[in-house]
């Protein structure tokens, strides 16, 4: 078993299937709405109970039936919230289009995970028994940052996810291990369309990256070890919508297990791939079995 704990958000997908997303000032007819728990946080802490890590998370929902979904389904899944705390008023949603591509487009209302600015009795203790400290975007920078540091001073490894895209400050740069964008994230943060060029640029002020790159694979970049693609597994794509956060959950649990970093993304990869192939956030990740089945 893996030691993980997640500090992200949680959110309830709105999730509407369409032939192809309307454009500005335009009306088009679903096929579908769902309802599904996920939130970049939670969907890592799901992606990577499922994988077989021993997972905790720290994050917030909020009073309303919603909050209540989400805590079930992560205590479901296998995930300890005893430092999920309630905040008064409504979780975080995200109103997704997803079209017959598996593309999607994602408006995300932050709710409960708005409230959660810094650390809170418990949160340090925790983070500092943990092999690993997942990050996201989804929460206000400060606790993102405390977080960080709070892992760095314990030892503890950071695994940050720069999602939804934005700068970052130079003192979260510098407390974290390892920076997994997709290629969008990863040209946002750089400037800088090509993916070898971008993962040179960033290992300039982190130690490690993985850019992760769709059907095309991933790419793995140390200060210390040359450049690594390791390819996806061929399959067609009904959803993509929680495929990132699948990688990073399984490819945590990988990595803390010590796999090998080529064996750990072929790993990761094939979660993935089995996400993708699934509708929904929470609702496509793959269990272990499957993974190692598929890999």
């Amino acid at each position: 078993m893996t030691g993980i704990v997640v500090l992200g958000s949680t959110n309830m997908d709105l999730v509407a299937y369409v032939a192809h997303a309307p454009k500005r000032g335009e009306t088009v007819t679903g096929r579908e709405f769902r309802t599904i728990p996920g939130g970049k946080g939670a969907n890592q802490a799901v992606a990577a109970a499922r994988a077989g890590g021993d997972v905790a998370m720290i994050g917030a929902v909020g009073s309303d039936d919603f909050g209540a979904a989400l805590r079930q389904t992560l205590v479901a899944s296998g995930v300890d919230v005893d430092l999920l705390r309630t905040s008064e008023g409504p979780s975080g949603t995200a109103h997704i289009v997803v079209d017959d591509e598996g593309g999607n487009a994602i408006v995300v209302i932050p709710g409960a995970n708005g409230t959660l600015t810094a650390l809170a009795p418990g949160d340090e203790a925790l983070i500092a028994t943990a092999d690993a400290l997942l990050l996201q975007l989804e929460l206000p920078l400060t606790a993102v940052l405390e977080g960080a540091e709070t892992a760095r001073r314990h030892g503890v490894r950071t695994v940050l996810t720069p999602a939804p895209a934005q700068p970052l400050p130079p003192e979260l740069l510098a407390a974290t291990d390892l920076l997994v964008p997709n290629e969008h994230e990863a040209a946002t943060l750089t400037g800088v369309a090509d993916p070898h060029t971008a993962a040179e640029a960033l290992l300039r002020q982190v130690p490690e990256v993985v850019i992760t790159l769709g059907s095309a694979g991933c790419l793995h970049a140390g200060r210390h070890s040359p450049p690594l693609i390791v390819p996806a597994p061929e399959v067609t794509a009904l959803d993509t919508t929680a495929a990132g956060d699948t990688f990073v959950g399984a490819l945590a649990v990988a990595l803390g297990e010590g796999k090998p970093v080529e064996q750990a993304l072929t790993w990761a990869s094939a979660a993935a791939a089995l996400c993708v192939q699934r509708a929904g956030a929470s609702t496509s990740m793959p269990y272990r079995s499957e993974i190692d089945e598929a890999s």
